[in-house]
């Protein structure tokens, strides 16, 4: 019987290496999977690479990761705001390698890692700082610069609702990232506020099919932090 439902996000992370590559959902904290992040600054691992739109916000989830010492790189769209002074801090000091990525590239590049594309072409960059050492090529009447998929380790994802299978719907604007990241990585890990049977999801409400998920926890709203 498939059954992806694990007990805990400790016991959903434990396996997680140093050096590993983490695609970690989120566009700030809408759809930041916090419990999951808990559990990997629990679990220890470092010598990260992580793959998010930004580089956390304050003192919790991604932040917390980076302000713990435990990545070693990040590929982002926006590294710096007002309140991302762990960053910030561990980037002046060369603690911390940055790539950055335009967003709608890093999208991309997360999607042409689910959908086994080598490479693409896109406008986006040519001509700027961020194309420098990339190859470039003019196709019609406009210059492109090739960019390549992000492959991952574990991509950690928060849903809504999740069924043993794996099959998932989002609340909202939580989705951004999530549907992509779950595509590209080898092991997703998502973390989901109700867990339902078999056949109570509509298939037509399914956003990530279960073939995607890995592991699935349940984390009440009543136990996740305040958003």
């Amino acid at each position: 019987m498939i059954n992806k439902f694990v007990a805990s996000p400790e016991a959903a992370l434990a396996d997680v290496p140093n050096g590993a590559t983490i695609l970690i959902h989120g566009f700030g904290n809408a759809g930041m999977p916090a419990e999951l992040i808990d559990a990997l600054i629990a679990q220890g691992a470092r010598e990260l690479t992580i793959v998010n739109n930004n580089a956390g916000n304050a003192d919790t989830g991604l932040a917390a990761l980076i302000g713990a010492k435990r990545v070693r790189k990040i590929l982002c769209s926006f590294p710096r705001q007002a309140d991302s002074w762990h960053f910030d801090r561990l980037y002046r000091a060369g603690e911390i390698e940055l790539e950055l990525v335009p967003q709608g590239t890093l999208a991309e590049r997360i999607r042409a890692a689910g959908a086994g594309i080598g490479a693409f072409f896109t406008p986006t960059a040519y001509g700027t700082k961020l194309a420098e050492g990339k190859e470039t090529r003019r196709i019609g009447e406009r210059d492109y610069v090739l960019e390549y998929p992000i492959h991952a380790d574990y991509a950690l994802i928060k849903a809504d609702r999740a069924d043993r299978w794996g099959n998932l719907t989002y609340r909202k604007t939580a989705r951004n990232f999530g549907p992509l990241m779950a595509m590209a990585a080898k092991c997703t890990v998502v973390q989901v506020r109700e867990t339902v049977e078999l056949g109570e999801i509509d298939p037509e409400h399914v956003v990530t099919p279960g073939i995607f998920v890995h592991r699935i926890v349940r984390v009440p709203a009543s136990l996740k932090r305040a958003a």
